[in-house]
């Protein structure tokens, strides 16, 4: 019985809580369990059942004593410096890397002798590099559970603590490297080897399948890949260590003691290299355990290397459980686990491939073929609702991608290895090389191009009806694994057949409506949809990324079966309002662009005016009329003010008038009534992501909406919605909705 497999399920679990959860009575929580444990355990000589419940609850109970030991004697520290302000010390431990606001980078400090993870930001641009110091006082946030805001993913990957600068910082340049930096170093390094190597559509690709690294990889090849089922290509994971393993093993002659010796070493180079990522330390651990069950010539048994490897893991930081590449990493080889030789063996047992005799090259064929699907299926079995929830996407081509691109994976991966050689002894010959690697690399992006662009490629859980549909998949998986007599097809009928009434239904819903607005929820943005009579139009698309904010509309939209929209109008220029339209454009084209008439629109604007359709400048009113429903775009009386330039929108249809004011403020808003003679409407949507200076009194009192909508950000910076506003809108008597309470809104009638 795998006894180390059940009880690291329970301490999983204990963690997985933990991170989610911050209660006090942690140790109250481990000793009842312990009890529950200890009385099965004593049961169980009856009921041999009873021994895995034992462990499962052992597990937990020790999982919860530990996150205890971990949170009082470590992260009790830093979690009291939350919201403070001090002095502080921080060894840079990466290169910076530009941000919104100018520089960002991760390193180390100490608080009461304990060293911590941590982020901080920079407001110049500072170029940093490992080993470099940089002091000041700071503002200190705590990014796990207990603190004053909401826990960030960079918990689960070890940063405790952000820190703000508060005052003018000193940096002080590294005269010595300390050695647990050189793998930033060195990542640095081949990276840059391969920009050199590599043609420029080939290198971002290059970096993000060697070392992780998508930054060179634009949205468009994002996009493309998670659309087609293949973004774990460039994740680095239990894939890449396999392609690795299989080229040491091969290098060293398959000698297990060899293969063992050069092999732990270069498998822990490699983690750090990568950075570490719970996908790579899961993968390179489970990896180490076949070298040194080689080594020692004993059995090696995958369930027990993955537990082995979760546990050591969570006793290194509990919160990791809470990793969504730490979650799609195990689920992924429990998938394979369970499901694997199961479809393998199905398949084999086809006539069609029992048919497939004769030569080696037929029967190798058959067997890559068979093992592929398998893998794939099994894989994904587990990890397309994680997928699912975290990224709204469910593709439906990912076994063809599979099949059509892994295969030259392994090739690329060896000759990214060779290229980084071959660079070290001659830049010419590296580049050469890599000129050759540069085709299987297009032939990998072009195909996930074009498999991406297909009909229905992928649906979106925007859609309630198909995330409907996925729970109804499941549980026809269930029935499939629990029944006798197995009948896939009827299966995969009922599957396919219930997918096309999702989608018929979630396209056909919104027609129903006379006229829908929607304010999607893209954190610390705006973008809303306006809908009537078959058309659809787009105020602002921007939010806290432009990816982000691109890949809410353009789900939103797919998801009702819109490709294509009749209009965008951008109220303004700003990231937040704009940055997100050429995204959404390389997926959702559209007839024509409306933007404001603004000496000053920086780069985003030329940027705008350079795309390949219709864009109007607006210096006047305009008014768009389809069907019942009507629209005027009201141009600013000024071109130098700022967002108090910036477009307003009127929709009507029949009794509801709707008013987007943009970032408008109290200025902008006295212009546009004394320019558009506004009345009362329905709703408003309120200025400025609720800006105190928005939406003012006079506004108010010319419009008396009766509902208020507010696009903002949850936990933002600026303490959008203001209190004041709050205060404003409720002595109007206003019904107010805000995207950071509700998430995406949906007013229809």
């Amino acid at each position: 019985m795998r006894k180390l497999m059940w009880f690291t399920i329970g301490f999983l679990a204990a963690c997985t809580f933990c991170s989610y959860f911050y209660i006090t009575g942690l140790l109250l929580c481990a000793g009842l369990i312990a009890c529950m444990a200890i009385l099965l355990g004593f049961l169980s000589r009856k009921h041999a059942y009873l021994t895995v419940i034992s462990l499962i609850l052992l597990g937990c109970s020790l999982g919860f004593g530990w996150c205890w030991v971990y949170d009082s004697a470590y992260l009790s520290d830093a979690r009291s410096m939350d919201g403070q302000t001090a002095q502080a010390t921080v060894t840079i431990s990466d290169y910076g890397e530009p941000s919104q606001y100018g520089m960002v980078a991760d390193g180390r400090t100490s608080i009461n002798g304990k060293t911590y993870s941590v982020r901080v930001y920079l407001q110049d641009e500072v170029a940093l590099s490992p080993s470099d110091v940089v002091s000041g006082i700071f503002q200190f946030r705590y990014t796990a559970l207990g603190g004053s805001k909401e826990p960030t993913n960079l918990r689960t990957e070890g940063t405790i603590l952000l820190l703000y600068p508060r005052s003018d910082i000193s940096v002080t340049r590294a005269k010595q490297r300390e050695l647990r930096d050189y793998p930033a170093i060195w990542r640095r390094e081949i990276s840059a080897r391969l920009h050199q190597a590599l043609p420029a559509d080939a290198a971002g690709f290059a970096t993000a399948l060697l070392l992780g690294d998508r930054s060179g990889i634009d949205y468009q090849t994002n996009t493309a890949f998670k659309v087609s089922g293949i973004s774990h290509i460039i994740a680095v994971s239990g894939l890449h260590v396999t392609i690795l393993y299989g080229l040491f093993y091969t290098l060293t002659l398959r000698n297990r003691y060899l293969a063992g010796i050069v092999g732990i070493p270069i498998l822990i180079l490699f983690a750090a290299v990568v950075g570490f990522t719970p996908s790579i330390t899961r993968a390179c651990i489970m990896q180490i355990l076949v070298l040194i069950a080689m080594m020692a010539n004993k059995e090696y048994d995958p369930p027990t290397s993955l537990a082995f490897a979760v546990l050591v893991m969570l006793m290194a930081n509990p919160m990791t459980a809470a990793s969504v590449s730490f979650q799609l990493s195990v689920s992924c080889m429990v998938g394979i686990f369970l499901f694997s030789g199961k479809i393998s063996h199905w398949l084999q047992e086809r006539r069609f491939f029992r048919r497939m005799k004769g030569r080696k090259l037929v029967v190798k064929c058959k067997s890559w073929f068979i093992s592929s699907i398998a893998v794939t299926v099994s894989a994904s079995t587990l990890t397309t609702p994680l997928v699912a929830t975290y990224f709204g996407t469910i593709s439906l081509v990912s076994i063809l991608t599979n099949l059509l691109t892994l295969w030259v994976v392994s090739f690329i991966f060896h000759g990214l290895l060779i290229v980084c050689i071959l660079s070290l002894f001659s830049t010419a010959i590296a580049t050469a090389f890599g000129w050759i690697l540069t085709w299987p690399i297009r032939y990998v992006l072009i195909t996930a191009e074009i498999l991406s662009g297909f009909p229905l490629a992928a649906v979106y859980t925007k859609s309630i009806w198909i995330v409907l549909w996925l729970a109804l998949c499941y549980g026809l998986l269930v029935l499939f694994i629990l029944s006798k007599k197995k009948r896939p097809l009827l299966f995969a009928c009922i599957g396919t057949v219930s997918l096309c009434i999702a989608l018929l239904t979630s396209w056909i819903l919104p027609l129903s409506d006379s006229y829908r607005m929607t304010v999607l929820d893209v954190g610390q943005g705006q973008c809303i949809l306006l809908q009537s009579e078959g058309k659809t139009f787009m105020v602002d698309c921007g939010g806290n990324t432009d990816s982000y904010a691109a890949d809410q509309a353009a789900e939103f939209l797919l998801s009702q079966g819109i490709s294509r929209l009749d209009g965008i109008i951008l109220t303004h220029y700003d990231a937040d309002h704009a940055g997100g339209v050429q995204n959404l454009l390389s997926r959702i084209p559209a007839d024509a662009l409306y933007i404001p008439d603004i000496s000053d629109g920086g780069n985003i604007k030329i940027a705008l005016m350079a795309l390949p359709l219709p864009v109007h400048v607006l210096s006047s009113d305009i008014k768009i009329t389809f069907g019942n429903a009507e629209m005027t775009i009201f141009a600013s009386e000024t071109t130098n003010a700022g967002n108090e330039s910036g477009l307003s929108i009127l929709f009507r249809r029949e009794s509801c008038d709707i008013l987007i004011t943009g970032d408008k403020g109290q200025l902008g808003e006295m212009l546009l009534l004394h320019h558009a003679k506004l009345s009362q409407v329905d709703v408003l949507v309120a200025g400025h992501h609720g800006s105190a200076a928005s939406t003012s009194e006079e506004l108010l009192a010319k419009t008396l909406p009766k509902t208020v909508m507010i696009s903002a950000g949850r936990n933002n910076p600026y303490g959008h919605p203001s209190p004041a506003l709050l205060s404003r809108l409720e002595a109007w008597g206003c019904t107010v909705y805000r995207t950071d309470l509700m998430g995406t809104i949906i007013y229809r009638g």
